[in-house]
């Protein structure tokens, strides 16, 4: 390991035994070699710390909490342990490309800078990949990089880096936020607010290997994001947001205000059916009723923010 890497890759992990060796050897083939990586096992329950111990030979050091945590105190464990002047925080499912430590790096070359790297969704082929999964992807890349500069901390999230500098004048990620997602809009917002340009950065776009495979599964990400939603809310009040239920008066907007009234219960029961419908379907049609779906279950999951606790 060098003395002091010029880029530390901060990877919070749990149950990621499958994953962490594509990202392993995604870093081990780098073209600079300025780097460490800190990965942060939250609760070892696979078997992760062994697999990791077989890249060794890396500039790899592990931290393993003996329970659960939550990724907010996973990603502050490793931030804190990092000795980078550039801190990447690198999920677990993510493939950096060969270069993306030389990106880093030239990236922050000179004032200070917030750097995203968006996501690039990886899907084994079903329908649910075919008919929702890859165009909306595809939609969501495109609105991210015509987003305004104003409103870039909004796709703040797990491939993303700013300087030693920049985190300690922003802190540590809010421990407030336990369950799943916001943590990183959070903090993205925060160092907006600190003055702090944020950028989306094409070159490091990666392909991430764990999103959303099914209906069920994109449901229970939207339904935890609306429940998540209310601790950003009362930390930061609700101007910057567009509201949690959509208020245009449109037969769209009537129906997924309507599926927002559901339960998680229901939502879970009506993601599988419509999941196991989906080759059966129309692809509009089918689009339609997993959009319906997805977007309804971030309004219910903001109006029953209650029953997101029992998942975690």
């Amino acid at each position: 390991m060098t003395a002091s890497p010029e880029v530390s890759v901060v990877i919070p992990s749990r149950a990621g035994a499958a994953r962490l060796p594509v990202l392993l050897r995604a870093l081990e083939g780098q073209s600079n070699p300025s780097w460490e990586a800190v990965v942060v096992l939250d609760g070892d329950i696979d078997g992760s710390e062994q697999v990791v111990a077989a890249y060794r030979h890396l500039p790899v050091r592990t931290i393993v909490f003996p329970e659960n945590r939550g990724r907010v105190s996973a990603l502050n464990a490793g931030f804190e342990a990092a000795q980078g002047r550039i801190l990447a925080r690198c999920d677990d499912d993510l493939e950096p490309g060969p270069r993306y430590i030389a990106r880093l790096i030239e990236r922050h070359r000179g004032a200070p800078v917030g750097v995203i790297g968006i996501y690039l969704n990886t899907f084994p082929e079903s329908p649910y990949a075919r008919v929702y999964g890859r165009p909306t992807d595809v939609r969501f890349r495109a609105d991210a990089y015509a987003t305004a500069p104003a409103t870039t901390w909004r796709y703040w999230a797990g491939n993303v880096s700013v300087t030693r500098a920049t985190y300690d004048l922003v802190g540590p990620y809010d421990p407030d936020y336990r369950a799943y997602g916001w943590e990183d809009v959070d903090w993205g917002f925060r160092l907006h607010e600190a003055g702090v340009p944020i950028v989306l950065a094409p070159e490091l776009a990666t392909p991430h290997h764990a999103a959303a495979q099914s209906v069920q599964s994109r449901t229970k990400r939207a339904f935890h994001s609306g429940a998540a939603r209310r601790t950003f809310e009362t930390k930061h009040g609700t101007w910057q947001l567009p509201p949690a239920a959509p208020t245009a008066r449109t037969p769209w907007n009537a129906l997924v205000r309507s599926v927002g009234r559901w339960d998680k219960a229901r939502l879970t029961a009506v993601a599988e059916r419509l999941n196991n419908q989906l080759g059966r379907l129309p692809e509009p049609l089918a689009r339609k009723l997993v959009a319906l779906t997805v977007e309804g279950a971030a309004v219910s999951g903001y109006a029953h923010a209650e029953q997101a606790r029992a998942d975690f």
